[in-house]
């Protein structure tokens, strides 16, 4: 039987016209009388399945230094959009950015929609955007963050797991002075990444080495250009380093080619994502695949499960493939 608003009010003990405006985010009505009443709505499904006409895949931005200039969220975005067509839906693509002036208008209008499925793409929020995460009523799902208080459904790369393979590899050639290149911003994807490298260089026995954990950009030219600086000093190089991603990894190559330092002769080095020029880099790049068209389609069905409230809230992690070229050598 389809619920109503009256009903809603019988149960909440206010009245329909507040329950109207609650579930219409409308002002006036006191912050926990609105929760009280949408949580009531979602549990006797009054923002049922039949009110999702479409999937607005929203990208959270906090300075866009990672989201904006990386081919690998396209890729995904292709396979969410896949799906979704596949399944009758449209979808929309919009943005939460958080150094425009209209930024809490942004927010409003996000929250304010009802006839909306909601992918996040979260991967520049750190713990204090949660708050907003909890605001939202619409079915959703994050995409490439996770915090470990939170209680969302999410979808992200085994980042840790991931790195810490890729560390033994390097460990496996005979490396045992292993760096890291690191993103300036630190993103929890980037985290999660260090802690695979640590992880690993720990249960190895082998000493992690502060002065071979080299801070860059995250783009190509400002990695390049970050780790020149860093050439410029005279620092000394480990004999690998593994990076926080390809863009990073392409970058650093890039500034120590030009500075007479050969790949992988000199320093081995290994990326993460496998972005499509990663293969024909001038030394091809040994990287960590990520299928992103699939990630893409696993987060519209894990959205559609959502929208039909047939699952559990569930973290779901994509695991990557190792794709071995040659810019690792065995010492």
């Amino acid at each position: 039987m389809k619920v109503n608003m009256k009903q809603i009010s019988e149960i909440t003990g206010v009245s329909t016209a507040t329950v109207s405006n609650a579930l219409n985010y409308k002002r006036g009505v006191n912050a926990d009388t609105a929760a009280r009443v949408i949580k009531v709505a979602q549990e006797l499904g009054y923002f049922d399945e039949s009110r999702i006409t479409k999937v607005k895949f929203v990208t959270f931005k906090r300075n866009g230094s990672v989201v904006e200039d990386t081919p690998f969220f396209p890729l995904m975005l292709t396979g969410i959009e896949q799906e979704c067509r596949e399944n009758g839906m449209d979808m929309i693509m919009t943005s939460l950015d958080m150094r425009d002036a209209d930024y809490e208008e942004q927010v409003r209008n996000l929250l304010n929609d009802k006839t909306s499925a909601i992918v996040m793409l979260g991967t520049e929020m750190i713990a204090e955007d949660v708050q907003l995460l909890k605001k939202i009523t619409s079915p959703f799902i994050v995409v490439d963050y996770w915090n470990g208080d939170m209680s969302f459904n999410t979808v992200q790369i085994n980042n840790e797991d991931s790195v810490r393979y890729a560390t033994r590899y390097l460990i496996k050639r005979g490396h045992t002075e292993i760096g890291y290149l690191k993103g300036d911003f630190r993103i929890t994807p980037f985290k999660d990444r260090g802690v695979g490298y640590r992880s690993a260089m720990r249960h190895a026995g082998i000493p992690i080495r502060e002065e071979y954990t080299f801070v860059v950009g995250t783009t190509i030219d400002t990695a390049c250009a970050k780790m020149e600086d860093h050439l410029r000093r005279g620092v000394k190089l480990p004999t690998a380093f593994i990076a926080d991603n390809d863009l990073i990894a392409l970058g650093a190559m890039k500034a120590m080619t030009e500075n007479g330092i050969r790949i992988p002769e000199d320093v081995s080095i290994i990326g993460f994502d496998d972005l499509p020029f990663a293969a024909v880099a001038s030394t091809p790049l040994t990287t960590l695949y990520v299928p992103k068209q699939e990630m893409g389609k696993i987060v519209a069905r894990r959205l559609r499960e959502i929208i039909k409230g047939t699952s559990a809230t569930a973290k779901i992690q994509v695991s990557t493939t190792f794709v071995e070229r040659e810019s690792v050598r065995t010492v």
